[in-house]
């Protein structure tokens, strides 16, 4: 998997050499805080002209000359030493080197991504094969299924990621701290050499005119503070060109890990979502091919319908031709139906002849019967109505009697 050229993780440069000279210039002064510093070695110059090489003013201006900065320079040294161990150790054991958590998840991760990449399978849609002619399963399947089972063993990988993630910027931040504590040392580093530097400019421009008095007295100068004095600067020198080395090596660890973190965050989302698009696309393309194939297999099946509908078309049309060339009935059988059918006109005409004197006959037979039978009914109608009659004075009671 390729990345852009402003994906690509870029190492700082190593830390440079720093001459003494130049470790000056990384650690300016304060014009105020220069002007405070002068005034402390012309007052330290003004002491050792004025004091006898005997007394102990003199002595212990010596002292102070040879003493000048050493604490500071302990503790300089003390911090340059730690620091510069931390490039060792990450090279050795951090998460530089190829033991680290880090760097074994991102070798882990890509391996897993390269394995997954779908574009490495070749032609997914093709068939498994078992002994290379039996039909067995599908490449396709077998992809997802490998994938789904690795989604776990990802996500191991990315939270291994995360806690190396995690652990950089705690580095960080620890040397973001050391960092400040160095850089405070080395401007007590750089105001100690401005302040030797200016002892011993003023103890040069004197000593000629401590000589022109006592000669003695200007050897001891020379020899005894001049002399310590400038060796004195040279070791803060050096000093400070440790100590801004070491300073300039932390910040170069600093963007190191500024750059791994940058790869885990790129490595847990642009290497994930690429892996899962690919997956996507992957799946997407098999789904399109199984439309593909339903469409095919449909309109294959739409052919076959239409192939056979013409078929029964050909065959039907053929028979309706066959059938219109040939007469549609039979003239015999025509004529005999006709033949029946005025047969059948005759034997109509012949029952309704006879059907008309049975009907007049049943028609006078059915008149007597009913002349009988109204007679019948009118002697009944009679008979109750005289009954009628006699119920009716039989009930009322005679007239002035009383019950």
């Amino acid at each position: 998997m390729s990345t852009s050229a402003d994906q690509a993780l870029q190492p700082p440069e190593p830390a440079p050499a720093v001459e003494p000279e130049e470790a000056e210039r990384k650690v300016p002064l304060p014009a105020e805080r220069q002007d405070k510093l002068a005034e402390q070695a012309t007052a330290f110059v003004t002491r050792v002209v004025e004091s006898d090489p005997e007394s102990d003013d003199f002595r212990e201006a010596v002292r102070s000359a040879h003493q000048m900065g050493n604490a500071s320079m302990r503790d300089a040294a003390n911090v340059s030493n730690r620091l510069l161990d931390k490039p060792v150790k990450s090279m050795d054991q951090g998460a530089l080197s190829g033991e680290s958590d880090v760097s074994k998840s991102l070798l882990e991760l890509r391996s897993t991504v390269e394995e997954l990449d779908p574009s490495r399978r070749g032609n997914l849609f093709e068939p498994k094969k078992l002994l290379g002619f039996i039909p067995w399963g599908n490449k396709l399947n077998d992809y997802f299924r490998e994938y789904q089972s690795a989604q776990s063993h990802i996500d191991a990988i990315i939270q291994s990621l995360y806690q190396g993630r995690d652990e950089l910027q705690r580095d960080n931040a620890s040397i973001d701290e050391e960092k400040r504590n160095l850089w405070g040392l080395m401007q007590t580093l750089e105001e100690y050499v401005y302040l030797g530097r200016q002892i011993d400019a003023g103890l040069e421009q004197r000593i000629a005119e401590i000589e022109k008095h006592s000669e003695h007295k200007a050897r001891a100068v020379r020899e005894e503070l001049l002399f310590y004095a400038r060796q004195k600067v040279q070791d803060l020198q050096s000093q400070l060109a440790v100590s801004v080395q070491g300073y300039m090596a932390l910040d170069m660890i600093r963007k190191n890990n500024l750059e791994l973190i940058k790869g885990v965050e790129r490595a847990t989302s642009v290497t994930i979502s690429a892996l899962r698009t690919a997956t996507i696309v992957a799946q997407a393309l098999t789904n399109q091919r199984l439309v593909l194939e339903q469409i095919k297999a449909l309109n294959e099946t739409t052919g076959d319908v239409i192939q056979g509908t013409s078929e029964l078309m050909r065959d039907q049309s053929a028979q309706i031709h066959e059938q219109a060339a040939d007469s549609t009935i039979e003239l015999d059988k025509l004529e005999n139906a006709f033949s029946n059918i005025y047969a059948t006109m005759d034997e109509m005409s012949d029952y309704k002849s006879r059907a008309l004197e049975s009907m007049k006959q049943t028609v006078d037979t059915l008149d007597g019967q009913i002349g009988k039978a109204r007679e019948r009914m009118d002697r009944v109608q009679q008979e109750e109505a005289q009954d009628a009659l006699e119920s009716d004075s039989a009930s009322r009671p005679a007239s002035g009697l009383e019950l």
